[in-house]
């Protein structure tokens, strides 16, 4: 008898790196179907759906569209409004692989009796009694700053297929598909923000103005909501008098207060502490623990020792100093190129 193919499901966003997923899963001989999440109503995703239906079509894929307005209204936007709300800087794009592509569309994955759950995420997943992730091939590309929320469970069913390639391969393997033609440009930053962050926060919430002080605690202008500003911004703080930048180093959510200094030197903080943290094997490792982490995206990552606080939250102690810690984002810890997992940062050292 003929083996039977593994099914996959194939998370197909218009793009060039989830075209080319779903093309290598198919020439690897798995029985493929597209599937595209419709998350918004702005044009950039009804773009997408059409350039994905159409991909699909030319490598004779199956396609569906589940639409999960509702469920990413409730999960991603409210909770970036929230956040923001409280005087935090969220990373929605942790937030919705967790709980919308990697969350609620891996269940309903399974639920299809699909054998497997595939993204064009640029990383690498690898087995040795355990499932790890790793950076990807292509380290401008790589996303595993966004997956440290992933469990043992989510990673036996998902595939990666262009981590082990760089962002130029891929392009060339959409050519060779015949594919590259269909392909929409690269995502925004930002998927639900039609225009600015500021527009969208203004349009939402509602804004409470207070004071703004300098590092000596000294009144010097008023600011028009704290969920404007987010730490080590420089643009946008408009006091007249002032002939040198401003930097926002701090914000005080209980008083409404915002605090700005000219020294860029107050923005560097060697502490910081973390919450609801995830570690990928499933097991908390023994700590202190030396590892390298991240405070952002773009961030190349620091030398630094975690320790336990509480059965909650850890102290992440750098190296050296780090330029604007900021709280709701995410810091991810790896070991040379292993993402072992990560937290969300509550606060920062005040040294």
């Amino acid at each position: 008898m003929k083996e039977k193919k593994q099914k996959v499901l194939v998370a197909m966003s218009g793009g060039v790196d989830s075209a080319v997923t779903a093309a290598l899963l198919k020439r690897a001989g798995f029985d493929v179907q597209g599937v595209f999440l419709r998350l918004t109503d702005l044009p950039n995703s009804k773009q997408g759906e059409k350039g994905a239906r159409k991909i699909a079509k030319i490598l004779k894929v199956p396609f569906i569209v589940f639409d999960l307005r509702k469920e990413f209204r409730k999960e991603v936007i409210d909770y970036f409004l929230k956040e923001y709300q409280s005087g935090r800087t969220p990373n929605p794009c942790v937030i919705c692989n967790e709980k919308i592509k990697l969350g609620l569309l891996f269940k309903k994955a399974l639920s299809l009796n699909f054998d497997f759950l595939a993204t064009g995420h640029y990383v690498q997943k690898e087995e040795n009694g355990t499932f790890k992730l790793f950076e990807s091939k292509d380290k401008e590309k790589d996303q595993s700053y966004f997956l440290w929320r992933l469990t043992q469970n989510q990673l036996g069913h998902l595939l990666f297929s262009v981590g082990n390639h760089t962002k130029p391969e891929v392009r060339k393997m959409a050519k060779k598909f015949k594919i590259s033609g269909l392909i929409k440009g690269e995502s925004q930053d930002i998927c639900f923000i039609r225009n600015s962050i500021n527009d969208f926060l203004e349009k939402n919430l509602k804004s409470k103005p207070g004071q703004i002080i300098d590092d000596k605690g000294r009144i010097i202008g008023q600011h028009q909501g704290l969920h404007f500003y987010t730490i080590g911004q420089r643009k946008g703080i408009k006091i007249g008098g002032v002939s040198k930048p401003l930097y926002v180093i701090n914000k005080d959510i209980n008083k409404n207060i915002l605090i700005v200094s000219q020294n860029p030197k107050d923005l560097e903080k060697k502490e910081l502490i973390c919450e609801k943290v995830n570690w990928i094997s499933g097991k908390k490792p023994k700590l202190p623990l030396k590892a390298r982490a991240k405070i952002r995206y773009r961030d190349k990552g620091e030398w630094a020792i975690i320790k336990p606080l509480n059965s909650q939250r850890l102290k992440v102690v750098f190296n050296k100093k780090q330029r604007a810690i900021t709280p709701g984002q995410s810091v991810v810890f790896y070991s040379g190129q292993q993402l072992l997992g990560g937290g969300i940062i509550k606060s920062v050292d005040t040294l």
